[in-house]
């Protein structure tokens, strides 16, 4: 079934009289990222050759997804715009509340029973809305749409970071936050920065024990968690027309781990394959017809250098397995050197659980290079030293796995089936012994490694693989093993080698499944009454923020000063904390608690500077919200790295935080920060965050002249009677200086309905 076809031809049939209008005015060969950022432009958006990295651009895309944990606060948004029904197809995934413990049939009914309020609310207000709705257990949200909604040439939205996935079906597939969402879900332009361009030439073919995963672990480990932030990577290349369309999924998933605004590939025959054998073939017909608009044009690729802004180079023949990790999944180290690297740094090398899934590694192709490697050693009788345990990325690569016998492979290794959904990716893991935080380590083949963010446990050291590599590791029990040179000890005491791996594109008899998980929306959805309980913990309608008061910020009190990587799981952690997704008050009890204080290391301490009493986070900011205290966040570099979870900025904003002041921003947390209505500044100096003091009282200045490019002052007044000026720079343009004074875009939304 393909849905929403027609969106589909409408978009391919304007395409060429599109294609043609662009080269008419931009005059130059076009890279793929180009010819779909030019063709998605807003009605109201004038054609030109806009500028890369510095012109704001108003886009229309052709669609919007939301996983459970986001799409609560996002439809609560929603249903605040005053709109009867979606403006573009939309859906809503529920993959992120359920946890992975006793195995996937029990951990899905548990999930039903811990979360019926909040899926009750989001079937509704979906069905009212004319949103498909994904039920739990249907899938992890991005391999649903992979297998479902992407289409070469398209662009979509999705509230969640690794929304970008679907860059593996040769769309422009970005991750926002829910307030984005609504603008699009509501008829209206979204607005992006013209990202850069970094092109990633790939040459070569992978061999042996090397997978897709592993170029995307070495462009991470080249770029840095920061050195995609504001660009779209675009893959070329003979090397890229070779790998399989999920494993160009799985590149562009972690593309979000260098801050990358997406990742892209052409549309070539493996994209043509994956469409017809997830029975689109209507869709691949159409991409067909206009080809040549969906992959870049060839003098870019015969002479990246003068069409991108950065250009890298991967020789596929060349690259070996990596392991990143541990703690940030830019610490790119080849599996070859882990021996010294683990010995020279004092990682522990014993491994007890192994963990394969993800939305970045579940799909069918995964699951079966795994399993024959699981299959090759129980045939040379070496049994796992670690658990294994597996998250099938939707329901139909699971009911398809265990018909072709893959998941009989694992289960034979006393693997652990979970329930196709995030789980411990995200934090949704219960496992054994995680309370007592000892040090040890995991091997995964997820996005992300930030400390706590699998098990809670702070001494946890993740560390990211293929699920090659993962499934080798786990037979192993060992973090060092190579299975490229190393042998393992069967039970009759033999040493044996592991064979290569070995899977399949797609599934060779198909794929199959009974009940996918969908449920369409009501055809007219004016009757269905959305309900949510006033004394619900799990979920609270939202009040509008208040509208800017007028003046410059005066008194106002630092909150924290937060020293080094602050992400969006510090600033707002998930795990347990995912079922206060859609009650702002009690999640915002979480607000920051995982960010360090820089002036006693620790993190949730912080000055009460009304009692001169440390106290934790969340704690301090009530009494200030209580007493009409203004307060100030100060942050290091690429604050707010990770997640694209709006929680982050909504909570601060609820709780009365002002303004966020950092040495640079993450992309989409930036965003967020702005759509709330709250002032997201960056030191026009790094050094200056240096001058920040614990008692300070502070003032930004500047506000009531508030104009595009120009900064403003930050005074700071310290306890020793003296005071220091300085620079703060911001990228607001006027339109977001307009959600700043309606006290959010919502607000401005709802104005301009009134």
């Amino acid at each position: 079934m393909t849905f929403d076809i027609e969106m589909i031809k409408k978009v391919y049939a304007e395409l060429p009289a599109k294609m043609q209008a662009i080269r008419n005015e931009v005059n130059k060969p076009l890279t793929l990222s180009e010819k779909i950022l030019y063709s998605h432009l807003h009605a109201g958006m004038p054609l030109k050759a806009f500028s890369r990295g510095k012109d704001y651009v108003d886009f229309a895309p052709d669609r919007v997804a939301m996983q459970d944990a986001t799409a609560q606060m996002a439809l609560l948004q929603f249903m605040q715009a005053g709109k009867k029904k979606v403006a573009v197809p939309s859906t809503a995934h529920l993959d992120h509340l359920i946890q992975a413990h006793l195995g996937a049939d029990k951990d899905l009914q548990e999930a039903i029973n811990k979360n019926n309020e909040v899926y009750n609310f989001l079937e509704s207000v979906s069905s009212k809305y004319g949103i498909g709705f994904w039920k739990p257990g249907a899938g992890i949200i991005h391999q649903v749409v992979l297998e479902n909604y992407a289409f070469p040439g398209g662009m979509m939205i999705g509230t969640d970071s690794h929304t970008v996935n679907a860059g593996g079906l040769g769309m422009i597939a970005i991750g926002v936050g829910g307030a984005d969402a609504v603008d699009v879900m509501a008829g209206m332009a979204w607005e992006l920065k013209m990202p850069k361009l970094i092109g990633v030439k790939l040459s070569g073919k992978l061999n042996g024990w090397t997978s897709p995963k592993d170029v995307i672990l070495k462009v991470a480990g080249m770029l840095t968690v920061k050195g995609g932030t504001g660009a779209i990577i675009e893959y070329f290349g003979k090397g890229a027309l070779s790998l399989s369309a999920t494993g160009k999924g799985t590149i562009c998933n972690m593309g979000a781990e260098v801050g990358a605004t997406t990742s892209t590939f052409g549309y070539d025959e493996s994209i043509e394959r994956y469409l017809r054998g997830t029975g689109r073939a209507d869709v691949a017909d159409l991409a067909n017809s206009v080809k040549e608009h969906l992959t870049g044009d060839a003098e870019v690729y015969a002479e990246p250098e003068k069409y991108f802004d950065q250009v890298i180079e991967i020789n596929l023949d060349l690259l070996t397995p990596h392991l990143n990790g541990p703690f940030s999944p830019d610490l790119a180290t080849p599996v070859s050197k882990m021996k010294e690297v683990a010995k020279a740094n004092a990682y522990p090398t014993d491994i007890e659980w192994a963990l394969i899934g993800s939305c970045t590694n579940s799909s069918y192709e995964d699951l079966s290079r795994a399993a024959s490697i699981i299959q090759d050693a129980t045939e040379k009788g070496v049994k796992a030293k670690a658990t294994l345990g597996i998250n099938p990325g939707s329901e139909q690569v699971r009911y398809t796995a265990e018909r072709d016998g893959l998941l009989a492979t694992f289960e034979k290794a006393n693997a652990m089936i979970f329930t196709n959904a995030c789980g411990p990716c995200i934090g949704q893991w219960t496992r054994p012994g995680a309370e007592k935080e000892e040090k040890n380590s995991i091997v995964h083949s997820f996005n992300r490694n930030f400390k706590k963010r699998a098990d809670g446990n702070p001494n946890t050291f993740a560390f990211v693989a293929s699920p090659e590599m993962v499934a080798a590791i786990a037979l192993s029990g060992k973090l060092d093993f190579n299975p490229i040179t190393d042998t393992l000890l069967n039970e009759k005491g033999e040493a044996v080698m592991l064979d290569e791996p070995k899977g399949f594109e797609l599934p060779p008899l198909g794929f199959d499944v009974k009940d996918n998980g969908y449920l369409a929306p009501a055809e007219d959805g004016s009757n269905i009454e959305v309900k949510v309980s006033p004394t619900s913990d799990r979920l609270q309608l939202l009040d509008s923020f208040p509208a800017w008061d007028g003046k410059n910020i005066t008194h106002a009190k630092l909150l924290i000063k937060a020293q080094g990587k602050c992400t969006t799981d510090h600033i707002s952690m998930a795990g347990p904390w995912l079922k206060y997704r859609g009650h702002l008050d009690n999640i915002s009890n979480n607000m920051l608690i995982g960010a360090t204080n820089a002036f006693n290391s620790e993190a949730n301490k912080v000055k009460n500077q009304l009692t001169g009493v440390y106290d934790e986070v969340p704690t301090v900011q009530r009494a200030y919200k209580a007493a009409g205290v203004d307060s100030i966040v100060v942050g290091d570099e690429n604050y707010g790295e990770g997640s694209s979870r709006e929680h982050a900025a909504m909570e601060p904003r609820h709780l009365g935080v002002r303004a966020v002041v950092v040495k640079s921003f993450a992309r989409i947390h930036e965003t967020n920060l702005k759509k709330q209505g709250m002032l997201a500044l960056t030191f026009a100096h790094a050094v200056d965050y240096e001058r920040i003091q614990e008692d300070d009282t502070i003032e930004i200045i500047g506000l009531t002249e508030f104009t595009p490019g120009k900064n403003l002052k930050m005074v700071l007044k310290h306890t020793n009677g003296t005071s220091a000026t300085i620079d703060l720079a911001h990228t607001y343009n006027a339109e977001q200086i307009k959600w700043f004074k309606a006290g959010s875009a919502l607000n401005l939304i709802k104005q301009m309905d009134a």
